[in-house]
């Protein structure tokens, strides 16, 4: 759109071409929305770690299909053996979660511990008794969801640095006499 002509600009209006601040834009929101993504990904890993930290069996994450009409991003899925376990499971997962500032939105199934139900809105956890997982078998009803190896999430470890040589000035110890066997 080409800009108006001087006599219709009033004396308030500054004209401006409004492209660089729709890049600028896009630049910020693709930075958000990357580290949105990564927040994610972090928090999705705290609530794995919390799983493995009770011995949650069976552990799976699916991630979700934005046009399958998923109402989350990834579902992080476990067994315990029984009850008291189960609550331990969804107690880890709660205070780890936390103690990042991330509060759960909604939960179910606590009490009867069949299958405890964590939402944090961007992810899903579900703990479940081992009947009740084959009972349900969310993972067939999210068939289409992609099954994610649960050590995807794990943070990628920081390569080592490798030791600095001896410089070429340092000359090295001459070596020992070889002693002759009589």
């Amino acid at each position: 759109m080409p800009p108006p002509a001087p006599e219709q600009i009033s004396a308030d209006f500054v004209w401006s071409d409004p492209r660089p601040v729709i890049v600028t834009r896009r630049v910020t929101i693709n930075h958000l929305a990357m580290k949105k993504k990564n927040d994610l990904q972090h928090q999705v890993n705290e609530a794995i770690l919390a799983c493995q930290d009770k011995q949650a069996d069976n552990l799976t994450v699916l991630e979700l299909e934005k046009d399958s009409g998923a109402f989350t991003d990834y579902f992080v899925m476990c067994s315990g053996t029984n009850p008291r376990q189960i609550q331990a499971i969804a107690d880890a997962v709660d205070e780890r979660l936390e103690a990042l500032g991330l509060r759960v939105t909604h939960s179910e199934g606590y009490k009867q511990a069949e299958w405890v139900l964590l939402d944090y809105v961007d992810f899903v956890v579900h703990i479940f008794s081992e009947k009740a997982r084959q009972f349900y078998d969310l993972e067939r009803l999210w068939k289409s969801a992609k099954r994610l190896d649960p050590a995807e999430f794990l943070p990628k470890p920081k390569p080592r640095k490798l030791a600095v040589a001896k410089s070429a000035t340092t000359k090295a110890a001459p070596p020992k006499p070889k002693r002759k066997k009589a």
